[in-house]
């Protein structure tokens, strides 16, 4: 039995729900729990269910993937409920996710889901069936630490997902069990065909599940019609540089479509102004900060004292900084700092929290740079 799924209850009275998307992670998950002993529930939440996404490769949550976690489920002989979620989804996360790019900033919306209709709904199904706990398959561990639970890193860096979690808080912790946190995946896709599960191959979901061929700006103008408004793309002082068809194609850092030629040097998007339509650009110089200014921050475990590494974005690398107050200070200018993503913060491999980043700090002033 994997450590994972050691729970006070003797083994015939355990009980494990497990959070079943359809794709293998998850499915290898219920497998293990299944194979702890102890009686495993599937559950998938339905949270979407429009065109092309529902049959893209990749997606989840939707059409064939709750198929097959249906199958799945079937194959290892234990219960699956589906539960409709897609107006709460839709209000939560889509919705949100449009509105953010549409106030000029890059939204995260895995980490809107996991903070609302994934984990506090999934929560309130799986203590309302009476779980011991919570499985999913996130590319995370728990470590019970001399405190309590930590949240750390993945064994496998190519596979954390720690980025994504930030926000869970330390009573979740303590109910949630992720076993694939100290497995490559290869090892789960293995494990996957030795058992005969039918989803053994599935490719791997995408990082934005309802975004249709990574085209985030169709998604926006559903949601919002008004979203591509045309507006001009001015230098740091203003200058008129060309036009763009709608702010929402742009993110802070972007170099590629600006569309701009006949240039001394490259140029980059600085920032994004809501009021005025435009799109701002600079010289690479430009995106260095040397601090950003966070909200809604969350530790797990308590606030922490002492040297901290910061991840502003999902694949950047954890950089030195420190917390003075609602501020993460970087040791060393840190590029594409962009509001509406996560800084998140670790000490070594442990996930100490994270908050919003709403404005950042230039290291160097513009009218110096321009």
């Amino acid at each position: 039995m994997t450590p994972e799924f050691q729970l006070a209850r003797p083994l015939d009275a355990r009980r494990i729900v497990v959070a079943m998307s359809g794709g293998v992670d998850s499915s290898v998950v219920a497998a293990l729990a299944a194979r702890s002993g102890a009686e495993t529930i599937g559950i998938t939440l339905q949270l979407y269910d429009h065109g092309a996404a529902i049959k893209r490769a990749g997606s989840c949550c939707a059409g064939q993937d709750i198929r097959d976690a249906r199958a799945v489920a079937d194959t290892l002989g234990i219960a699956h409920y589906v539960f409709d979620h897609e107006s709460a989804f839709r209000e939560s996360v889509i919705d949100d996710f449009a509105d953010e790019y549409m106030a000029g900033r890059t939204p995260i919306p895995c980490v809107r889901c996991n903070m609302g209709v994934k984990f506090t709904d999934l929560f309130r199904l799986a203590r309302d069936l009476g779980a011991d706990c919570l499985a999913t398959g996130h590319y995370v561990r728990r470590v019970e630490g001399a405190a309590g639970p930590e949240l750390h890193r993945a064994l496998d860096p190519a596979r954390d997902q720690s980025y994504f979690l930030f926000a869970t808080t330390t009573e979740q912790l303590g109910y949630l069990r992720f076993p694939l946190g100290g497995m490559p995946k290869p090892e789960v896709r293995r494990i996957a065909a030795e058992l005969g599960l039918g989803v053994a191959a599935k490719p791997d979901s995408q990082d934005i599940c309802f975004v249709p061929d990574g085209d985030y700006a169709s998604i926006v103008r559903k949601v919002r019609p008004d979203a591509e408004t045309a507006g001009e793309i001015v230098d740091l002082e203003g200058r008129v540089l060309g036009a763009h068809r709608g702010f929402i194609h742009f993110t802070v850092g972007q170099r590629r479509g600006l569309e701009i030629g006949g240039l001394a040097e490259p140029l980059y998007v600085v920032r994004l102004e809501p009021d005025t339509r435009r799109v701002v650009v600079g010289p690479r110089r430009a995106l260095a900060v040397t601090a950003a200014r966070i909200s809604g921050f969350n530790w797990i475990g308590g606030p922490h004292e002492g040297p901290v590494t910061a991840k502003v974005r999902s694949l950047a690398k954890p950089v030195p900084a420190r917390i003075d107050g609602d501020r993460v200070i970087f040791d060393q200018p840190e590029y594409g700092v962009s509001p509406g993503q996560a800084a998140v913060l670790y000490g070594g491999e442990r996930v100490l929290g994270g908050g919003w980043i709403d404005e950042t700090e230039a290291a160097i002033p513009e009218s110096l740079v321009a």
